[in-house]
């Protein structure tokens, strides 16, 4: 038996159809007319814009880092200044490192405390210096009672190669030197100290690197060189 074939009306149902997806569908509009101009314009524009928004985007992050970065070194610097009363300060202490040095002399404390040429407190400086340490010894000038500390301008003089100043603050001092506690003296050492090899036989620690030795090396002959102009505390202006 033949397939019934399709019938009028189902035909007219498929032309119907056919012809509403056809309205729907975009045309494209021909090469070289206007119409054409304006849509290869639009789809640059939108391109341009998206670049442009993207290259702002990049501006704003390394600017948002950049100060987040000056952000965060003036928060340590706010952070570490601590107020010394003027009757705090001893009548010994001289010479006396203005603000400005002071700063210098923390930035080259905490470079000796990486590169672990750095000794805290009486006992360990008095040791050093005793071996024949050279380097620049830091006093806090309110410390109390004085007595604790009055003898290592002494021992600076007597030993050679070591120059010694004093400094407002021993919280400054300590957390310049990587403490929580205040410290009442320290001393930058020129050399760097041995690494001894551990008994059990394991591998040494990994010391530090040559950049850190010469950024050390520069920054605390910068700062001998200001504390040897030094003269009095009268001449410091706080």
């Amino acid at each position: 038996m033949a397939p019934e074939s399709t019938t009028p009306k189902k035909e007219k149902k498929d032309k119907k159809r056919k012809s509403e997806v056809a309205d729907l569908a975009p045309v494209p509009p021909a090469e070289g007319t206007a119409s054409a101009e304006a849509v290869a314009m639009e789809v640059d524009g939108d391109k341009a814009l998206k670049k442009q928004k993207k290259e702002k985007k990049e501006k704003r992050k390394s600017l948002a880092v950049g100060e987040g970065e000056d952000a965060t070194e003036a928060a340590d610097d706010k952070k570490s200044e601590f107020v010394v009363p003027l009757d705090a300060i001893s009548p010994i202490a001289s010479p006396l490192a203005g603000k400005k040095l002071s700063k210098k002399l923390f930035k080259t404390v905490k470079r000796a405390s990486k590169a672990r040429q750095l000794k805290r407190g009486v006992k360990e400086v008095v040791k050093a210096l005793r071996k024949g340490e050279k380097g620049l010894l830091l006093l806090a000038s309110n410390i109390t009672p004085v007595d604790v500390i009055s003898h290592l301008p002494l021992l600076a003089e007597e030993a050679a190669g070591v120059e010694y100043v004093w400094v407002l603050s021993k919280e400054e001092l300590g957390q310049a030197a990587g403490t929580k506690r205040a410290t009442s003296c320290v001393l930058i050492c020129t050399a760097p100290a041995k690494r001894s090899t551990p008994k059990d036989g394991s591998a040494a620690k990994a010391g530090p690197s040559a950049e850190d030795l010469a950024e050390l090396k520069s920054s605390l002959e910068e700062v001998v060189e200001e504390v040897k102009k030094l003269e009095s505390p009268a001449a410091i202006a706080y």
